[in-house]
């Protein structure tokens, strides 16, 4: 992909939410806050996806200055991309609704772009005691394993704090609509040859509300199959593909 020129005031803030009232106040207010070392506001708009939401998480998020697309169709992947098709940013900036990402890391992200990269993958190198469950260290950890060991491929965390140019993310051709956007997201990028840089954020426990994920057994359960199914799915699209049409691989910084 052609590297795109970054500027402050050019980032898209990306926010899958639902269902997320009692946090998202806090997340739009945080980001919306973040500003240039010259003090020009780091963010031309943050773009709250509610997907479907049953409580005032769309209200709540305008109220606090974000832009609000409604996504009434559930899927994480899908509330990602559709907020990726209404914005107009040509940096994509990635934070979940729950409050668990640091806006203060959005930064170093977004200044490895500028560095070079074309993806910065926020690495959750020490969570916050209780922000992360077994089950969701464990899964993060074996789809790290699994890429590493079908695709070489330096990976440490799926963390979904991330930054994507918008000519990089364009360039991926996403295709998922579930929990599967953080992996193929990756593996793309190193598919395509990509520069993938890694930085490390912090990653807190959760305040208010219930993880969509990690609180229920529906949640453990499709996020697990979601991410792995995408795993075997891109595995085996790669396999047939012919080894002569394979770019080369990226550098991870």
């Amino acid at each position: 992909a052609a590297t795109t020129p970054l500027h402050a005031n050019t980032v898209s803030a990306i926010v899958p939410a639902r269902n997320e009232a009692p946090c998202i106040a806090a997340v739009v207010h945080d980001l919306l806050a973040l500003r240039t070392p010259q003090g020009a506001p780091l963010l031309l708009e943050v773009i709250v996806a509610d997907n479907g939401s049953s409580d005032d998480t769309a209200r709540v998020a305008r109220d606090a200055g974000a832009r609000v697309v409604a996504v009434a169709q559930a899927g994480y992947g899908r509330a990602c991309w559709e907020a990726v098709r209404a914005s107009r940013g040509n940096t994509l900036l990635f934070v979940d609704g729950d409050g668990a990402a640091d806006a203060a890391d959005a930064p170093a992200l977004i200044d490895a772009l500028a560095d070079g990269a074309h993806l910065a993958i926020g690495v959750r190198h020490a969570p916050d005691a209780g922000a992360m469950t077994l089950s969701q260290r464990f899964g993060n950890a074996l789809a790290c394993l699994l890429m590493r060991c079908l695709w070489r491929m330096p990976v440490a965390d799926l963390g979904p704090h991330r930054a994507i140019r918008r000519d990089a993310f364009d360039a991926l051709d996403m295709q998922d609509r579930s929990f599967g956007w953080t992996v193929e997201m990756q593996v793309r990028a190193h598919v395509l040859g990509l520069r993938v840089a890694e930085r490390p954020v912090r990653w807190h426990a959760r305040t208010a509300g219930v993880s969509k994920i990690s609180g229920t057994l529906r949640g453990v359960v499709g996020a697990g199959i979601g991410i792995l199914g995408m795993i075997a799915r891109l595995w085996w699209r790669e396999r047939r593909r012919p080894a002569a049409t394979t770019p080369v691989s990226p550098k991870t910084t």
